[in-house]
């Protein structure tokens, strides 16, 4: 009994974190999304080590299952948050000078 109040628990927490983090994120000004990247991508990498400690313990099947997934997740969303920033942070560089066409 014990085992499935804690996994209960553990689910509520994870889903009212889920509500507010989007909330969160969805009242934020356009002009802050680039700093927000960057400290979601810093926030993951600290559940990428979580979930690495998590599927190296073997405590249980299933946990070492949903570390497994949690570190697939992590990554992919660092990998994806830096392409995303990289892409914004170009937009502000500096632009080529256009060739003038010859005129006619």
């Amino acid at each position: 009994m014990n085992s499935s109040s804690n996994l209960i628990d553990a689910l509520f927490i994870f889903v009212l974190a889920g509500f507010i983090g989007f909330e969160v994120i969805r009242r934020v000004s356009p002009l802050l999304h680039t700093p927000l990247m960057s400290l979601t991508n810093a926030l993951d990498a600290i559940a990428v080590v979580g979930a690495i400690v998590l599927v190296g313990e073997h405590k249980s099947q299933l946990a070492a299952i949903f570390g497994f997934i949690a570190v697939v997740a992590a990554t992919s969303n660092i990998v994806g948050g830096f392409l995303i920033t990289d892409r914004m942070l170009k937009m502000f560089g500096k632009r080529k000078p256009e060739k003038k066409e010859a005129a006619q």
